[in-house]
């Protein structure tokens, strides 16, 4: 039994050999399936969309440190079970939370990095084992010297793009 992610990333598949695209938009895919009956998704609860728009906001909220000028994440997620369900937290790191949960948010937030690290890399790797013939393509994943060279940059060269 696949799972309905699965029967989606089948269908993707399905598309592409249908319409001979290499490069796609889910929108075009999602309307070719209409057009073959696939059952279009019931409505999010409008209270569940507008949170998830509010948890958006808040991941994607900087600010930045009156002293050193440098960039910080405003809000750290935490998650955590209550009543045997999952629940997301979020801490505004200006509001001095208990170390622990700073400790515990900014784990997460690295377990993220390190997982798109990691498919990252296995993918430049399985690009590379399957074009044995091109230059292979770099995925460093030690970060530091990129983090060190962008918190010295000056404030200017800070978008992250090279000169």
């Amino acid at each position: 039994m696949s799972t309905a992610a699965e029967k989606r990333q089948a269908f993707i598949r399905y598309y592409k050999r249908q319409t001979g695209a290499k490069e796609i938009t889910m929108r075009e895919v999602a309307a070719f399936a209409k057009k073959m009956g696939w059952k279009m998704p019931t409505p999010p609860d409008p209270l569940d969309m507008l949170a998830k728009q509010f948890s958006d906001s808040a991941g994607e909220e900087a600010r930045t440190d009156k002293e050193t000028k440098r960039t910080y994440k405003a809000n750290l997620a935490i998650t955590e079970r209550h009543s045997g369900k999952q629940t997301t937290l979020w801490i505004d790191v200006d509001d001095n939370p208990p170390r622990h949960r700073m400790l515990k948010g900014l784990h997460l937030y690295r377990e993220q990095m390190v997982g798109e690290a990691v498919i990252g890399k296995n993918t430049a790797d399985h690009w590379n084992r399957n074009n044995p013939d091109q230059i292979p393509l770099p995925f460093d994943t030690d970060l530091t010297d990129d983090v060190n060279w962008r918190q010295n940059a000056p404030i200017e060269e800070k978008s992250g793009m090279p000169a």
